[in-house]
């Protein structure tokens, strides 16, 4: 928890400690049934197949492979839950991605229901960050996960990745049109957070929030 008078870099420099210590896989829910008992802060991850999750991850944790990443969309179909700290204080969910065309309907079923009851019902859960690909912006599959948000009155940050891949001009407007979308959104965050997991742009900050979210 911050500490009255802590700069946001002392915060962030408190963050960067913990995210050097431990971090270790706890377990994979492929159904409500099988998540860990809810005695802890939980900070869950969410965005599109492909949009930089498992980089983004690695990065925040400074590995190179806490979070696997796939080149096959949709191949996560599970909630993976890593602890963070020894003794833990708290606990990173990585949601299955989402937006796979290719997916069975059955499949992208079972993802909606799972991930809809997890938001809706999950009490120790402090905050969702939804990840935006900068070179999309928001899609209309990220809409649909904006609303489903919304509708679980599940607050959430928006996380722009691979900030690095496009112009400067270019990221500017898409932040300021991703900033206008999230003032519809009751759920949503108002600040925008713009990273690159390959450039360390605006990790130490979102390292930050996270240890705020978690209230740690």
């Amino acid at each position: 928890m911050t500490e009255p008078g802590e700069t946001a870099d002392g915060v962030e420099e408190r963050a960067r400690r913990l995210f050097s210590g431990p971090v270790t896989f706890l377990k994979s829910a492929p159904q409500l049934k099988f998540l860990p008992d809810p005695d802890m802060p939980e900070i869950a991850f969410c965005g599109r197949s492909n949009v930089g999750k498992s980089s983004l991850l690695n990065a925040l944790t400074g590995r190179k492979a806490i979070a696997r990443t796939s080149v096959t969309p949709g191949r996560t179909q599970e909630l993976n839950f890593f602890c963070v700290g020894e003794p833990v204080q708290f606990r990173l969910v990585d949601m299955p991605g989402y937006g796979f065309a290719k997916a069975p309907p059955a499949v992208v079923e079972t993802w909606r229901r799972l991930v809809r009851d997890f938001l809706r019902g999950r009490v120790v859960l402090k905050r969702t960050l939804l990840l935006i690909d900068s070179r999309h912006g928001i899609k209309p599959v990220d809409a649909e996960m904006m609303k489903m948000l919304d509708e679980a009155a599940a607050g959430y940050r928006i996380v722009l990745t691979k900030a690095d891949k496009i112009k400067a001009s270019e990221l500017e407007k898409v932040t300021a049109a991703t900033q206008a979308e999230a003032r519809k959104h009751v759920a949503a965050y108002p600040e925008i957070h713009v990273t690159s997991a390959e450039k360390g742009l605006g990790i130490a900050q979102l390292r930050g929030a996270v240890l705020a979210d978690a209230e740690i």
